[in-house]
């Protein structure tokens, strides 16, 4: 069958797009869509969450909320999200009885589900729904913090790799490293995630930059949880000379403890904590601003690191960490986008960050030519239409 008459479903996550797994299943099907293959989305959203500003006016919001019928946001002539409705998030993924229903109703409508793990939702709905077509599976990362529910999710995750056809991974290292893909090996492939450029406006970048009185800017961005690293990167702040400034943009859990670390270190007046800046041109204002973007996470949670392809569109050098079996080191080619380092090392995060600056020239360059070669949205769908292509759909 020709691709253009296929019918894909990107399976799994949240609605609105808040991760990095939710933000690759829209750029998926706004992407395909827009090459004339029929795509949609479906995803679970709770009551209480709100429409994303740029959707709001394509949708009635009160339609999931009331129970009626899923949300569905048009984005085309060939692609849907569609939103149903959750009754409550536990453990990084929902509780939507409605998404068995939904998919039990329509699953014969497509020739391939692409399901995005993990999502142990949607894993349940695939495997609930009586589906007989072909099964993808996208494997964003494996499941590393929540031992007690991966103890009963992992029959379900091996039914999963079982039934699918193709594993897709986003970086060859995740790959080859992961434990639970050790046995399916042959199924797998991996397509690195792509985006558009980080949009520059230079007049925006220089007045932002303004607000931060210092020589060097450092930026990071994500969640305040402790896998991310902060607590080392704002150590090293205190090893480094007083001409660098760091700014952290994101919310979370650690957000009294972080500010309480750069209180204690006496580094108020170099380190701002911005909060969270929604998706859009102040966001992106961030990272034009900045001189070096650092990606100071510790564990294999962090499998890829979206935020440093984001700061490489705009030509930023990167320094990130060794995380063993991740692929955040990857990402950050050693040497040409940056340098990589020992993750929980606050030393050598510093050297990283004083290497990167005396060479920011170089690694910027390097940057920018990596994200054009390796990392556009456009090498991302095309590979992902590769591998629809070799499906064999009678």
């Amino acid at each position: 069958m020709a691709i253009k008459q296929m019918r894909i479903l990107q399976l799994g996550k949240f609605y609105p797009i808040r991760g990095g797994v939710e933000k690759v299943m829209r750029d998926l099907t706004e992407g395909l869509s827009s090459k004339g293959i029929y795509c949609d989305m479906l995803c679970a959203m709770l009551p209480s969450d709100k429409v994303e500003a740029k959707d709001a006016e394509r949708i009635d919001a009160s339609a999931v909320r009331q129970a009626k019928s899923p949300l569905i946001l048009r984005l085309n002539n060939f692609g849907r999200i569609i939103c149903v409705k959750a009754l409550a998030k536990k453990a990084g993924t929902m509780i939507s009885p409605a998404m068995i229903k939904y998919l039990r109703q329509h699953c014969k409508e497509y020739d391939i589900i692409h399901v995005h793990h993990p999502d142990p939702m949607a894993a349940l709905a695939l495997r609930l729904s009586g589906y007989k077509g072909r099964v993808i599976v996208h494997w964003h990362s494996d499941i590393v913090s929540q031992k007690t529910i991966f103890f009963f999710y992992k029959p379900l995750q091996n039914w999963l790799l079982r039934r699918a056809e193709k594993v897709v991974g986003t970086s060859p290292i995740y790959i080859a490293e992961s434990p639970h893909l050790a046995n399916v090996q042959k199924k797998c492939t991996y397509v690195p995630i792509g985006i558009l450029p980080v949009p520059v406006v230079e007049q925006r970048a220089k007045e932002l930059r303004k607000q931060f009185n210092t020589k060097y800017l450092i930026l990071t961005v994500g969640r305040l949880v402790p896998y991310k690293g902060y607590s080392y990167l704002i150590e090293a702040m205190s090893l480094l000379p007083q001409e660098y400034g760091l700014c952290i943009m994101g919310t979370g859990p650690l957000q009294e403890k972080l500010t309480q670390q750069i209180k204690e270190n006496s580094l108020e007046d170099r380190i701002t904590m911005a909060g969270y800046v929604e998706t859009g041109q102040l966001f992106y204002d961030y990272f034009a601003s900045c001189d070096i973007f650092v990606l100071p996470s510790i564990m294999k949670t962090e499998a890829f690191g979206i935020v440093q392809i984001e700061a490489m569109s705009c030509g930023k050098p990167v320094v990130a960490t060794k995380i063993p079996a991740s692929g955040v080191s990857w990402v950050n080619k050693e040497g040409v986008s940056g340098l990589n380092v020992i993750p929980k090392d606050a030393k050598a995060l510093a050297k990283g960050i004083m290497d990167v600056i005396a060479n920011k020239e170089k690694f910027g360059q390097g940057a920018m030519q990596l994200f054009q070669s390796r990392y556009t949205i456009d090498a991302m769908i095309n590979k992902t239409i590769e591998i629809y292509e070799q499906q064999k759909i009678n």
